[in-house]
């Protein structure tokens, strides 16, 4: 067999047991998850900031930086909602390199699955507890979702995973706000169509059971930017690209049209530092344009507290080993520049 089976994993039931969610992060959680429903539904006008490290490496550096959001989150409540990033799971294009704390827990020594469902846990439980922020992930591996399920307020849904059935029907079943990237291609048709498959109820196989989704109607689009086929960068943050993406809304069966620009990634050109340009150009284009402001409800950036990345090994705290991120201060000035313009 091409399968060597090392070890079965602890059911999810099993870890929440082990690793529970005290009651009162719980209604905290609920709470949170209603603010950003809201947000998405057009009921709250607050904008949202989904703001963090490219991936979730090391827990002090990171529950670190989710407690200096936490003054910031409390400062801009009135115009913004802030929900940090703790992405557990880092997706590869060519399948090499480091996979994200859920597969390795120590970037430098070899996968440990168990170890690294255990820390995906902690990390977001604490982070919880020492900033009362609950957070967003990327559901890379839709079998994860149980371990953290009664975790997340956000689930963003990658560019190579948003073609896949699987993810889609999955994400049929969520009960919280879920973003569908573009692909890399660019495709804005793959992308609703995803969306339109997730908000919609399905039955399926999901882990080793038969299964029932009601759908989710917090589903909507995140704009990644995308690569041409000579593997150019090609922006989809700007004025045109959102009045194309209303018409599309329009013409397809969707309810609580919603769009995300993730400020990173091919729109930025992964140069971290035009995340605050590319940030600002959108919240002119929404002061502009009512039919912009109504559809953008937030911002995805790659922020941490040192600017910029490092290679595994090099041990400089708060600082990515993935893509590059905006440094702390940068960050922090961004955070109010957005809240000034959320009017």
């Amino acid at each position: 067999m091409s399968f060597s089976y090392l070890k079965q994993l602890p059911s999810p039931d099993a870890i929440k047991e082990q690793y529970p969610l005290p009651k009162e992060l719980a209604d905290l959680k609920s709470k949170r998850d209603q603010m950003i429903s809201d947000v998405i539904t057009g009921k709250d006008d607050r904008f949202l900031v989904i703001i963090g490290p490219c991936s979730a490496d090391n827990e002090e550096a990171v529950c670190d930086y989710v407690s200096r959001l936490a003054p910031v989150a409390e400062k801009v409540k009135d115009r913004l909602i802030l929900i940090p990033r703790i992405y557990t799971n880092k997706p590869r294009t060519t399948g090499e390199g480091y996979k994200g704390i859920a597969s390795q827990p120590d970037p430098e020594k070899k996968p440990d699955m168990l170890a690294g469902l255990i820390a995906m846990r902690n990390m977001h439980i604490r982070a919880i507890k020492e900033s009362g922020l609950t957070c967003a992930d990327e559901m890379l591996y839709p079998e994860n979702w149980g371990y953290v399920e009664d975790l997340l307020s956000y689930v963003a849904i990658g560019a190579r995973s948003v073609e896949d059935q699987h993810h889609r029907l999955t994400v049929s079943g969520f009960d919280v706000a879920s973003g569908m990237k573009n692909p890399t291609s660019g495709d804005f048709t793959v992308m609703l169509n995803s969306v339109y498959a997730a908000q919609h109820p399905h039955h399926f196989v999901y882990g080793g059971y038969e299964v029932e989704t009601t759908g989710n109607p917090l589903t909507h689009v995140v704009l990644r930017g995308a690569v041409s086929k000579h593997g150019n960068n090609v922006q989809n943050y700007h004025y045109e690209d959102i009045m194309r993406l209303i018409d599309r809304y329009q013409k397809i069966d969707l309810v609580n049209p919603a769009a995300i620009i993730d400020a990173n990634h091919s729109n930025s050109g992964k140069k971290y530092e035009e995340q605050v340009r590319i940030v600002k150009e959108v919240m002119h284009n929404r002061r502009i344009s009512p039919e912009i402001h109504k559809m953008i409800k937030g911002v995805m950036i790659e922020s941490y507290i040192e600017p910029g990345a490092q290679k595994v090994g090099e041990h400089i705290y708060g600082k990515s080993i993935t893509d590059p991120c905006l440094g702390w201060e940068a960050s922090e000035q961004l955070i109010y520049d957005i809240a000034e313009k959320n009017i």
